[in-house]
C-alpha cells in the first residue's frame, strides 16, 4: 500500500474528505508549509521563508506522502543554519506547544511536524549528536511522533537508545510513553524494519502495559500483535503475566488482552483461545449455509447461517474470504470478524452478513472467477463454500 492511501483511521481523517482529497495533499499543502515557514522566520530572522515555500511546493505534484517529508527535510537543510545543533535549536524554537498531556488518547498532534523528527534522523544519528539528537526527538515527538526517525537510533545505537527509551517510559507526558512502545514496534506501518530481537523491547511494554492511557497501552497492544506473528507463545505467556500481576485494571487488561490477540485468533490459535475463555473445538453445528452462486462485481455477498449448540457456549464467530488471482487460483485470503455470541443450549441462531466487492473501495484487485467463503468459529473452519464473482 502507498503510504499516501494508508492509515486513514489512524488519523481520524473524515471519511468523504479522503474520498476527494489525497492524505499527502491533506496533511502536506502549500498552506501547511507556509506555516511552519512563518514559524521558523518568527524565531529565525534570516530564514527565506517565500523560497523555502516555493521550493517545497514545487516538487509536490511528482511526490507521495513520505517522499514529501523526506523532501521538506532537504529543503529544511538548504535553508537552516549549516551546524546541525544550531539547525535543530531552530526547529525547536519553532515547535508549537506540545499536545494536552491531561488527554488520553486521540491527540495525534499535526503531521506537518513529521519532517523535523526525519530532519533529526537523517543528520544528526551520529556517535557525537547522539545525546542531543535523542533528547530533540522526545521534545518533537509531544507535538507529533517521532516512532518513524526514533528507529534510525535504535539501528545505529541500539543499546544506548533502548535503555534511553526504557527510561523514558517513566515520563509525565503520554506521547513521551506511547513512543517507546510505537518506535520498537516490530512491524510499525510505513517504517524501516529494526535489527533487535522481538523480545528485546520487553521490559519497556513490562513497564506500560498497567499505564492509564489508551493511547499508550493501544500501542502496547498493537506492539504484541506484531510479535505474535512472529512468536507467539511469547505473546501468550507475556499476557498471563501480565493479568497474574493484577497492576493493570481488569477492564483494560482485556482490552489489551482482546486487541493483543487479535491476529491469534483469526488464524485459531488454541492457548490464545484459551486465553481469552473460549474453547478451541467448541461443540457448535452449523447448517442452513445459504450463499448466493454468483455475486456482481460492485454489488456485495449476502449470505446466511445458523449455529446451535448442545450446551450453553461462548463463541467467536470470523468469515473467511477466499480470492481469486489473475491465473485464476484462490491462493489468497482474508479473515473478517462477525461478532461474539453466547449460545444457549439447542437455541439456533441465525446469522446474516453482507460483504461488499467493491473494485475500487479495497487495496486488493479483484478479478473474476471461482471464489471462496469459510465460516470460522474458534478458529476452527465449520462451513465452507464458493460462489462466483462476475
Amino acid at each position: 500500500m502507498q503510504a499516501s492511501k494508508c492509515h486513514i483511521s489512524k488519523f481520524k481523517i473524515n471519511n468523504h474528505m479522503a474520498e476527494k482529497t489525497l492524505l499527502k495533499d491533506i496533511f502536506f499543502n502549500k498552506p501547511k508549509i507556509a506555516q511552519i515557514a512563518s514559524e521558523i522566520q518568527w524565531v529565525y530572522s534570516s530564514f527565506k521563508k517565500n523560497e523555502f515555500v516555493r521550493d517545497v511546493v514545487s516538487k509536490f505534484p511528482e511526490l507521495e506522502l513520505k517522499a514529501r517529508i523526506s523532501w521538506i527535510v532537504k529543503c529544511l537543510k538548504k535553508y537552516l543554519p549549516n551546524d546541525y545543533r544550531s539547525a535543530v535549536g531552530v526547529l525547536l524554537k519553532a515547535l508549537p506547544a506540545p499536545n494536552n498531556p491531561n488527554l488520553s488518547d486521540d491527540d495525534f498532534g499535526d503531521f506537518i511536524y513529521a519532517p523535523y523528527a526525519e530532519f533529526v534522523a537523517k543528520n544528526g544519528c551520529t556517535k557525537n549528536d547522539l545525546e542531543f539528537s535523542l533528547q530533540a526527538l522526545k521534545n518533537m515527538t509531544v507535538r507529533f511522533s517521532s516512532e518513524d526517525a526514533i528507529r534510525y537510533f535504535i539501528n545505529t545505537f541500539s543499546k544506548e537508545t533502548m535503555r534511553e527509551l526504557l527510561a523514558w517510559t517513566k515520563d509525565e507526558h503520554y506521547h513521551v510513553r506511547r513512543l517507546c512502545s510505537e518506535g520498537t514496534r516490530p512491524k510499525l506501518p510505513w517504517s524501516q524494519k529494526i535489527n533487535i530481537p522481538v523480545s528485546a523491547p520487553l521490559p519497556i511494554l513490562d513497564n506500560l502495559f498497567s499505564d492509564t492511557t489508551r493511547f499508550v497501552t493501544r500501542s502496547v497492544a498493537n506492539h504484541l500483535n506484531d510479535i505474535s506473528k512472529i512468536n507467539p507463545d511469547l505473546v501468550i505467556d507475556t499476557l498471563t503475566k501480565w493479568q497474574k500481576s493484577g497492576k493493570q485494571k481488569p477492564q483494560e487488561m482485556e482490552y489489551i488482552v482482546r486487541h493483543a490477540l487479535r491476529t491469534l485468533v483469526k488464524h485459531g490459535n488454541p492457548r490464545a483461545m484459551q486465553l481469552l475463555g473460549f474453547s478451541h473445538a467448541p461443540r457448535v453445528s452449523v447448517s442452513r449455509f445459504i450463499v448466493p452462486k454468483k455475486v456482481k462485481m460492485n454489488t456485495a455477498l449476502e449470505f446466511s447461517f445458523t449455529i446451535q449448540a448442545p450446551s450453553d457456549t461462548d463463541i467467536i464467530v470470523d468469515y473467511i474470504i477466499y480470492f481469486q488471482n489473475k491465473l485464476g487460483k484462490l491462493n489468497s485470503k482474508k479473515v473478517f470478524k462477525l461478532k461474539k455470541i453466547s449460545l444457549k443450549k439447542n437455541q439456533p441462531v441465525t446469522i446474516s452478513k453482507r460483504h461488499p466487492f467493491r473494485q475500487f473501495m479495497t487495496t486488493r484487485t479483484l478479478y473474476a472467477g471461482r471464489h471462496g467463503i469459510e465460516i470460522q468459529i474458534n478458529g476452527k473452519s465449520c462451513a465452507k463454500t464458493s460462489f462466483e464473482l462476475t
